[in-house]
């Protein structure tokens, strides 16, 4: 593949889902932004192809023998690869790899980190294909500045404490957490249930009015835990890798590190939003007198939110129980190998129709 004098084609391959469409966000004003900063007339064309080119690997030489492969198949002058895999070089993480022979950019979006992962990724991909595209396009951007550089190998990669930190949030952040919440709705109605019936037990008052701050964060953290722990051995959301290799088994601690962020931060806007119902719920159905006769402790603000705090950890664990009821495909995004298996899945289904045909 080759820059042409006129018209540059740059192709942005990109795995299933984040990948793809941050690569669609981007491309609505990347050829004007390319434009504008390579000056001297050039024109970008830009298009998206999404696939799962890294269906069944994590290699990086094999990826990237995988993106000369099928940019060789089209009219493609360079083209960036975009993944959401944390991919490694030499046993530190890899943010990118480049081919200026071939025009090839090898992008792993969670080296860019979690905030602003929009922003970080135009700004890797511009600074790829300006780089890419030759010296008379580079301008004032220079070369691409992804971090400490390989120099036998063109590979810019992230390493230490830092690094390992940066990689895990930008996991986190392609895991998308937020959408756990809703794919929950049988453990929540469970969950539920369970809060409206303990916020008019007896009983329960008695014990959140008898319990401690720290044994309430202590009932906090254990419910917190079982629900975490459920959700993961039930969907088998745990990654164990085929290989023995330092790599391997580092991607599989960043997976389940990642897995476990991000079921935990899903279990924990739930634990809040719990809370908060329960809280809303005692209001209107606690009787003061009632109360005050069982537990001898007047009803006041404290009380309330102790009572919704306690009963929250209640709850929680009776929405683990009902997460049972769940379809791995509601919780499958909270885990890489589980993304994995579908880029696999993909992959053959698309072999196979071309061998169909």
């Amino acid at each position: 593949m080759r820059v042409s004098q006129g018209v540059t084609v740059v192709a942005l391959l990109a795995d299933p889902y984040a990948p793809t469409e941050i690569a669609q966000r981007m491309a609505r004003t990347l050829s004007a932004r390319l434009a504008d900063k390579s000056g001297q007339g050039r024109r970008f064309d830009v298009e998206v192809v999404s696939e799962p080119f890294t269906s069944g690997t994590e290699d990086p030489s094999t990826l990237m023998r995988r993106i000369m492969d099928r940019g060789s198949a089209e009219n493609w002058d360079i083209v960036v690869a975009l993944t959401d895999l944390p991919l490694h070089s030499h046993g530190r993480k890899l943010a990118v790899n480049l081919n200026h022979e071939h025009g090839l950019a090898l992008l792993s979006l969670p080296s860019l980190g979690g905030l602003r992962l929009q922003t970080r990724a135009r700004r890797a991909v511009e600074e790829a294909v300006l780089g890419l595209a030759g010296p008379q396009t580079a301008g004032a951007e220079g070369p691409p500045r992804f971090g400490e550089k390989e120099t036998d190998e063109l590979r810019y990669v992230v390493s230490g404490p830092r690094g390992y930190l940066r990689v895990l949030v930008g996991m986190v952040r392609a895991n998308r957490p937020w959408r756990l919440v809703p794919g929950l709705s049988k453990a929540l109605a469970a969950a539920l249930a369970t809060g409206a019936v303990a916020t008019v037990n007896s009983t329960v008052w008695s014990l959140a009015a008898s319990l401690s701050t720290p044994r309430l964060v202590i009932a906090m953290v254990g419910s917190v835990a079982i629900m975490i722990g459920w959700l993961i051995v039930d969907a088998e959301l745990w990654h164990r890798s085929a290989e023995s290799s330092p790599e391997a088994r580092q991607r599989a601690r960043l997976y389940n590190a990642s897995t476990v962020v991000t079921v935990g931060i899903g279990v924990l806007v739930c634990y809040v939003g719990l809370m908060v119902i329960n809280w809303v719920w005692a209001l209107f159905i606690l009787n003061d007198q009632l109360f005050a006769s069982v537990t001898r402790n007047p009803l006041h603000a404290e009380e309330y939110w102790t009572l919704a705090w306690f009963v929250a950890s209640v709850a929680t664990v009776g929405g683990a129980l009902g997460s049972g009821l769940e379809s791995d495909e509601a919780i499958r995004a909270a885990a890489y190998s589980k993304r994995e298996q579908e880029r696999r899945h993909a992959l053959q289904g698309d072999q196979g129709d071309q061998r169909s045909k």
